[in-house]
């Protein structure tokens, strides 16, 4: 898969930019922006080029036939979203439980326009004692890959400022669909 998505990336004119921490055996994988059904097309191509196996969260309705098993096969694990389930918990748990783990998380939530990114993937990786890495798609270079690493330091909107900091540059698919969160907006407000 590794030189099949590098030659089908490189057809279309993208390029993989960084790589894999060698000393990262576990972390949370922000993928952003997220806009497009493209995105998680691009960003799976460029995991598979970077050699990293990814899992990522998806509903567990998607999970019946024929889309279960191909799901499964790219990494995707099941969670039930009409329980009350503390999903915090039950993915720092399933850290706790494994050697090696990267799940990609988009914290938009959705493809559409979101005024509020959800803060689940930071208060996971707190929990989980894991790494925040900032994975990126930009349309505007064709570029897609792994940015800087994030230690989650327990204060959400300092740690976010450098989140917010790395992504503004980046072009989503449908430049109007993104938004970082109510602190970038209003620092743009008052520029």
């Amino acid at each position: 898969m590794r030189i099949l998505s590098k030659l089908i990336l490189k057809l279309f004119g993208w390029k993989v930019i960084g790589t894999m921490p060698e000393d990262v055996k576990k972390c949370i994988m922000v993928e952003a922006p997220h806009t497009s059904n493209y995105d998680f097309v691009l960003g799976r191509l460029a995991f598979y080029q970077l050699g990293i196996d990814v899992k990522f969260l998806i509903k567990k309705e998607l999970f019946k036939f024929p889309l279960g098993g191909l799901l499964r096969a790219m990494g995707g694990i099941a969670v039930d979203r009409g329980k009350k389930n503390n999903m915090v918990d039950y993915v720092a748990d399933i850290f706790n439980k494994t050697e090696e783990l990267v799940v990609v998380v988009t914290p938009e939530g959705t493809r559409k326009y979101n005024s509020h990114w959800k803060k689940g993937f930071y208060h996971i990786a707190a929990k989980a004692n894991v790494p925040i890495l900032l994975g990126f798609i930009d349309y505007k270079r064709k570029e897609g890959g792994i940015g800087p690493r994030i230690i989650p330091s327990g204060d959400y909107e300092a740690d976010f400022r450098i989140i917010e900091d790395f992504y503004k540059d980046k072009t989503a698919c449908n430049p109007e669909m993104f938004n970082l969160s109510p602190m970038y907006r209003d620092k743009n407000k008052t520029i």
